[in-house]
């Protein structure tokens, strides 16, 4: 392990939650594909499947920043142990549902409170930025560390969601999607030593993440965002099954992820330099340039090298997202402004898939890959609309917050950090970070900010 990623570890406390914090996201990435596999195994509709994966991803889109607003104001052990249980326990009915055959609307009134799934990537971003906040460079390399953990599931996720599916019982995948959701956000909650300490003042009088204008341009273009890659995962498959070869559909998808984890891990051992915005905004121009090439893949080798280097653009902006998230939303209500970003990619995802589905059927798998193409130049298009508003950050008065449980964190805590980090960090400095990942605050290759 390089330097950087080994010094954000030497906090105590740090290893543990990150590996939580994996665990946790890989439903993510895990349970969208778990449900197409085994509602069209048991039932042979593609169009139930998809209908009810993106109730799934519209649902989680709409619940995600609620519960993200609670844990700002009440602490994460306290809000995401409740929300684990109500997802868990939906998404048990889920399964009996499909298994048992019962009547369609029951699987979508399952599908409903499944989303209320904590946003675990924001979770363990949010303790990073309150151990390292004090230091621009280390909160750089743990952002960066991250896009990579995101990366890393929607490369083993789905193939062993798919896997499982297939060779032992359709509901095997959704089911280990679930137990990663239980086994993760026990453990990461019972980590109090990094727990961020709640603001039950400050998160509930100011009122929602989203009134901040930069945060909005934030979330409208990571719609367009999420749009790419649900239409990149819908027409790859389409095209691969176009080839004769369905079944590499998962390898060529995992290059997008594998290219996206390789430049996140390169990013954190950079030291970036110049203004957040306009880094974010060439970010995006990448991201949008990286879809020509799609539109001239005529095999799956081609296809495969082509969404390889479009993953490139990916994680850097991902992780420079976070950073201007930080710069626009008060400290009290951060982590509700990251879960913002991943459910703009989470409604993005679901359009994405829709209309690419609708392309691929009129016009066939070639032609779907212009819906990815045309989403990228309307994010370009927002991110410039947007820029004069991420440019400048509003200013705002540094404090002290308490203290991390534990004492295993700076002094400045919450607050004082992020002010640290935007006047060292995002100014002038480098930076971190959807979400993205996708889940994080979003990734490649399954739709949909850790």
């Amino acid at each position: 392990m390089s330097s950087p990623y080994r010094a954000i570890f030497r906090r105590p406390g740090t290893l543990p939650f990150s590996a939580a914090g994996l665990l946790g996201r890989m439903p993510q990435s895990m349970m969208g594909v778990g449900v197409v596999t085994m509602v069209s195994a048991l039932t042979g509709r593609y169009g139930l499947a998809g209908a009810l994966t993106a109730t799934l991803a519209l649902s989680s889109a709409a619940l995600g920043p609620q519960v993200s607003r609670w844990v700002d104001r009440y602490g994460q052990r306290r809000v995401l142990r409740p929300a684990a249980v109500v997802s868990l326990a939906a998404v048990a009915v889920l399964l009996l549902s499909a298994e048992r055959r019962w009547p369609d609307w029951t699987l979508f009134a399952c599908a409903v409170p499944a989303g209320c799934v904590p946003s675990t990537g924001a979770m363990v971003r949010a303790r990073w930025a309150l151990i390292h906040g004090g230091s621009p460079r280390l909160l750089h390399a743990a952002y960066a560390w991250e896009s990579v953990v995101d990366e890393l599931c929607f490369i083993i996720g789905p193939i062993l969601s798919i896997g499982l599916s297939t060779a032992w019982f359709p509901e095997a995948g959704p089911l280990l999607a679930a137990v990663f959701l239980a086994v993760g956000i026990w453990w990461l909650t019972a980590q109090r030593a990094t727990e961020p300490p709640p603001h039950p003042h400050d998160a509930h009088s100011g009122g929602s993440a989203l009134r901040s204008p930069g945060l909005r341009v934030l979330v409208a273009t990571f719609v367009a965002t999420g749009v790419i890659f649900g239409a990149v995962d819908v027409v790859t498959v389409a095209f691969a099954a176009a080839t004769g070869h369905r079944s590499a559909a998962s390898v060529v998808l995992a290059t997008y992820a594998l290219g996206s984890c390789s430049a996140g891990a390169v990013f954190g051992l950079l030291h970036p330099r110049g203004p957040v915005a306009r880094r974010w905004v060439v970010g995006v121009a990448a991201m949008a340039v990286s879809m020509i090439p799609l539109q001239l893949a005529g095999n799956l080798p081609v296809l495969a090298a082509a969404l390889f280097v479009a993953g490139l653009s990916v994680a850097p902006t991902m992780v420079t997202t976070v950073a201007l998230v930080e710069r626009h939303v008060p400290g009290a209500r951060l982590t509700e402004g990251m879960t913002w970003t991943s459910t703009g990619l989470c409604v993005g995802v679901a359009l994405g898939s829709s209309v690419a589905g609708s392309v691929v059927d009129a016009a066939g798998a070639r032609a779907g890959y212009a819906v990815p193409a045309v989403a990228g130049a309307l994010g370009l298009a927002l991110a410039l609309l947007g820029y004069r508003r991420l440019r400048t950050a509003p200013q705002r008065p540094g404090g002290a917050a308490p203290q991390a449980r534990g004492g295993a964190v700076d002094d400045r805590g919450v607050e004082g950090a992020r002010d640290v980090t935007v006047t060292g960090a995002v100014a002038d400095g480098p930076v971190g970070a959807s979400g993205a990942a996708r889940e994080g605050t979003g990734a490649p290759g399954g739709g949909g900010l850790v």
